[in-house]
């Protein structure tokens, strides 16, 4: 079933009017007809399995059939706070990111950062990243469409996380597994967890004394060396694992 997301006014309570580039893509390259099935969700989280009513070249009118369509968003909310890679890298930890789940994607520029980025590059690479957490989310069947904010440096990224229940911090040099356990353990429903990742070459040690200082937990991902755009999937993975099995 393709899957779209529509504005909250949009939904009205039998009706919900898809309009904006989707219609051209319903309509002209899915080549879809009255009758068919799609699955339209408000971004908040609310989803609905539809039947396309009326289609013309302005916009397509949907009957909502079902509201109790089994949602897929977890039942905690992860932040991750990505440190800048190089490249393109950015763009494939965010669609991973939302496939596994993530709530807002905070890119960071730490200490160790290599790309610069200027006022208009960054504008430009958000306008990218936030079209891209709109496809996986649709890819994916989100509720929501992931946040993607604006470039914070380290500092602001702490102040940003203070408000939630609980930050961790990947970090190569800290072996204790079982302190580690004890922290994601702590993961169940309704929280809301930052996960900060560095870049290349991780965080500088300084920055991990800093986060400490702020009560950001750090955390072992074993003994291996992972790469920026595979330490963030492999926590989201587990931790998408401990809210689903709970």
């Amino acid at each position: 079933m393709h899957h779209f997301f529509v504005n909250p006014e949009a939904v009205k309570s039998e009706i919900i009017t898809i309009t904006g580039t989707d219609v051209n893509h319903i309509k002209n390259v899915l080549r879809m007809k009255s009758g068919e099935q799609i699955l339209l969700s408000d971004g908040q989280g609310q989803d609905f399995c539809c039947e396309i009513e009326s289609l013309t070249e302005q916009e397509i009118i949907a009957r909502i059939k079902d509201k109790t369509f089994e949602g897929t968003e977890l039942s905690g909310k992860f932040y991750l706070f990505q440190g800048l890679p190089k490249g393109d890298k950015m763009e494939f930890i965010i669609q991973k990111a939302v496939e596994l789940g993530v709530t807002e994607v905070i890119p960071v520029h730490t200490r160790r950062t290599i790309v610069k980025l200027d006022a208009k590059k960054e504008e430009k690479r958000l306008e990218r990243w936030k079209a891209i957490s709109e496809s996986a989310a649709k890819q994916s069947r989100r509720g929501i469409i992931p946040k993607i904010t604006h470039v914070m440096n380290f500092s602001e990224a702490l102040k940003y996380a203070e408000s939630l229940d609980i930050n961790i911090i990947p970090y190569e040099n800290f072996k204790d597994m079982t302190e580690t356990k004890r922290v994601l353990d702590k993961i169940a429903p309704n929280i809301r967890a930052g996960i900060f990742i560095g870049p290349e070459g991780g965080f500088e040690e300084s920055e991990i004394e800093l986060a400490m200082q702020q009560g950001v937990n750090p955390i072992s991902l074993g003994r291996r060396i992972l790469r920026t755009e595979t330490a963030g999937m492999a926590i989201l993975s587990v931790l998408m694992f401990q809210l689903e099995n709970r």
